[in-house]
Parts: structure tokens; C-alpha cells; sequence
């Protein structure tokens, strides 16, 4: 009646998949740990261990990124993506801070979504930057503050379906609004 060698070999496979989810989102805790390392010797103008915590990061998501492929459902993993993010997000910081220009999508090996959300969730950090440095780097901060403004002015011009991707994407412009207000308060001593 029933193929029970064809069960066998789902719960065979269900439990493989399990498995490597395990693995996934242990790794992920780890590249979610590195990521803000980075961020945090970032703001605090550390950039030689920043770098060195660059490094371990990127082989951490090497290593994750072997772990997604293992399975087709793997990269749709929620850890797998909020890793991906946090990783966007602390090289897109670290590269803008030591070499004034913000990584491509293709650079970093991410999918459009998690670089875009990465993106977003990136202009939270220069604003905590901008807010730190502005009583004495206005410069810095003004352009933070045009960096912003132009990654405001790409998003709206995508069509964002994704509830995720729309929330943190409305966050880029309440940063631009404080940034706004930091060079309005700069400007007014």
C-alpha cells in the first residue's frame, strides 16, 4: 500500500536538513558577532582591529555560505538573511569610513534584499557617527549627511514589495531627518 522505503528516505532527509539548519544558524550567530565587533572598533576609530575582525568575518561567511548551499531552502533561512544583513552593513560601514566609498552588492556576495536591508540598517551607524564627530568634524558629518541623502534618494526610486525591506528602508529617512537637524544645529553656532 504504502512505499515505506520512500518515508525512510524523507526522514532521512528532513533530518539532514535539520541538521544543517543547526549548523546554519550557529554559524550565523558567529558572523552576526563579528559583524558588530567591527562596527564597534569602527566607532571607536580602531580601524587595525577592525580590519583584523574584517578578515575572520569574511571567512565566517564563507563558511556559512557553505553551510546554505548545502540545502535549496538553507539560504531562505531567517538567520541565514539577518547574517547576511549585519554583514552588509559592518563592511559597507568599515569601507565608507576608510575609504569613503560604499561596497557593491556583487562585492560583497549578497543577494538584493539583505544588501539592501544591510544598506539601510547602515545609515543608523553613520548617524551615530555623524552625532559623535559633529561638534568638531563638520565636514565629516556633511558628508555623512550627503551620503544619506543620496542612498534616500536611490531607494525611492525602487518598488518595495517586501514589508521587511519597506520598514527598514523608512528608517533611512528618519536618519537623513536627524542629519538634517545635527548640520542645522552646526550651522547655527
Amino acid at each position: 500500500m504504502i512505499n515505506k522505503h520512500d518515508f525512510r528516505k524523507i526522514r532521512e532527509n528532513l533530518a539532514k536538513y535539520d541538521l544543517d539548519r543547526e549548523n546554519l544558524i550557529k554559524k550565523a550567530r558567529d558572523v552576526l558577532k563579528l559583524a558588530k565587533q567591527v562596527i564597534y572598533s569602527v566607532h571607536r576609530k580602531d580601524m587595525e582591529e577592525a580590519a583584523d575582525s574584517v578578515a575572520v568575518l569574511k571567512k565566517a561567511k564563507e563558511e556559512l555560505d557553505k553551510i546554505a548551499s548545502a540545502h535549496e531552502y538553507l539560504p531562505y533561512e531567517g538567520s541565514y538573511s539577518e547574517a547576511m544583513q549585519e554583514y552588509v552593513e559592518a563592511l559597507a560601514y568599515f569601507i565608507f569610513v576608510k575609504d569613503k566609498k560604499i561596497p557593491t552588492m556583487g562585492s560583497l556576495k549578497v543577494n538584493e534584499e539583505d544588501y539592501l536591508m544591510g544598506i539601510c540598517d547602515l545609515t543608523g551607524e553613520l548617524t551615530r557617527k555623524a552625532v559623535t564627530i559633529a561638534h568638531k568634524e563638520d565636514k565629516e558629518v556633511e558628508k555623512i549627511k550627503e551620503l544619506v541623502e543620496e542612498l534616500f534618494g536611490e531607494f525611492i526610486k525602487i518598488d518595495m514589495r517586501n514589508g521587511n525591506l519597506r520598514k527598514k528602508a523608512d528608517s533611512i529617512k528618519w536618519n537623513l531627518k536627524k542629519l538634517e537637524e545635527v548640520m542645522y544645529d552646526i550651522k547655527k553656532k
